[in-house]
């Protein structure tokens, strides 16, 4: 049985899914939605997609469409989500869920009513380097007693990860620490019972934050320490150190290395070394096989309750 996808979101993100897709089979993407319509029509083109449309609710009439993956902004994915789930279709939003707590819980209501697949795109979780680090945790081989993590960009002008204008403003909270404030709890096996953030100047024309410090504590004694910037001229992405009390493993996008340096194999963690890719995969198996996937929107929720706490901290 083919899987039909509507994909929302024609940009850096959603391209990135579009390429993760064509290496897996019996699924096609039947329909994009693209804020400006041209733009749209030519990534249709190359990707072969039939239907072009600047509204997510066109696609949703379309009764073959069985699942949604939403890369829109960040204030549009609950309710997009929402909107999903109401027309009975499966749906896997990319990070974050909401950047409004209420929101994000009304998705995971929703989803409980309705039964369908509902995922957030934390590809953390699927990245092989921490896919490494969890079975070594799992099989009781590695204990964390410290991750601390470095997300830095270069973001002081509205721009995508293209280098193009962005139509809406990003959030070092909301979104970028939504990434290791989940990976952490999930890695620690372990909820956050502590968490305590500092922030820097507000920027006068973006009007967000441009640096954070946040630190979490596990229920289990693990702790996290982690830096945000958006002022970051220098080597770009998220920087994973993970100290355990039987190595100390350093993630650099894909790849792993130890303590000393040295890079570990990974390859063959899984079946691609792409994070997008093995997420959606995970999205597709979860439908086929009618079950909870990783990274649910329900075993997500947690994370975005610590981003509120942490959002009271610093108002």
């Amino acid at each position: 049985m083919t899987i039909n996808v509507a994909l929302a979101g024609a940009g850096a993100f959603g391209i990135k899914h579009l390429d993760g897709i064509k290496n897996i089979p019996d699924v096609k993407v039947v329909s994009l939605i693209g804020r400006e319509f041209g733009k749209t029509q030519e990534v249709a083109d190359k990707y072969g997609i039939a239907h072009v449309t600047t509204d997510l609710a066109e696609s949703l009439k379309i009764a073959e469409v069985d699942a949604v993956i939403l890369c829109t902004p960040t204030q549009m994915h609950a309710s997009q989500s929402i909107a999903c789930l109401q027309a009975g279709k499966h749906v896997q939003v990319e990070i974050p869920l909401c950047d409004v707590l209420k929101d994000g819980q009304a998705v995971v209501q929703l989803q409980k009513e309705t039964g369908k697949v509902a995922m957030c795109g934390h590809t953390r979780r699927f990245n092989p380097s921490h896919q490494w680090v969890r079975r070594r945790i799992t099989a009781g081989e590695f204990h964390i007693q410290q991750m601390d993590v470095q997300t830095y960009f270069f973001r002081r002008t509205n721009m995508n990860a293209l280098g193009q204008p962005r139509s809406w403003t990003d959030h070092l909270l909301w979104h970028h620490a939504a990434h290791t404030v989940d990976l952490f709890a999930y890695q620690a096996g372990s909820p956050i019972v502590k968490a305590n953030a500092v922030q820097g100047p507000i920027h006068p024309v973006l009007g967000i934050a441009m640096d954070m410090s946040i630190q979490l504590k596990a229920a289990n004694g693990a702790l996290c320490t982690l830096s945000l910037s958006f002022n970051n001229d220098g080597p770009l992405g998220t920087f994973f150190r993970y100290i355990g009390d039987t190595g100390t493993y350093i993630a650099r996008y894909d790849d792993l290395f130890n303590g000393k340096d040295e890079k570990i194999d990974v390859s063959k963690v899984d079946v691609s070394m792409n994070g997008i890719e093995l997420q959606d995969r995970e999205f597709f198996a979860a439908i086929r096989e009618g079950r909870e996937p990783n990274a649910s929107v329900a075993q997500v929720l947690p994370c975005y309750e610590v981003l509120h706490q942490l959002e009271q901290q610093l108002a």
